[in-house]
């Protein structure tokens, strides 16, 4: 029984350890991610909605290196990084082109 536990325990580690980095969710006081993004990104909030009683869902992005991040951020003031990428616009514009070259309208 003990084998079995200690196998299973050494097989989750090492299946957690060999995750991307981009698959593991990073999370920090909103202080300290906001900071990285307008810091580090020269990203600015772009808009924020709730999820939750106790949660947000907030967009930062920037337009100058068209940076994007999606964070999640609780009442306890802990936020973390949902998603992140590159290419980010906020030209209704270009989304209204897309949604017709999709098929969305």
């Amino acid at each position: 029984m003990l084998k079995s536990i200690f196998t299973a325990s050494v097989l989750l580690g090492i299946a957690t350890a060999s995750l991307p980095a981009q698959a593991q969710t990073l999370c920090n006081t909103r202080t300290h991610i906001v900071a990285q993004l307008t810091d580090k990104y020269g990203e600015v909030s772009n808009g924020i909605g709730m999820q939750s009683a106790s949660q947000v869902i907030e967009v930062w992005s920037s337009q100058k290196t068209g940076s994007w991040t999606i964070i999640a951020s609780r009442a306890d003031g802990v936020s973390c990084i949902l998603a992140a990428g590159q290419g980010w616009t906020n030209n209704p514009e270009y989304a209204q082109a897309f949604d017709e070259r999709v098929g969305y309208k």
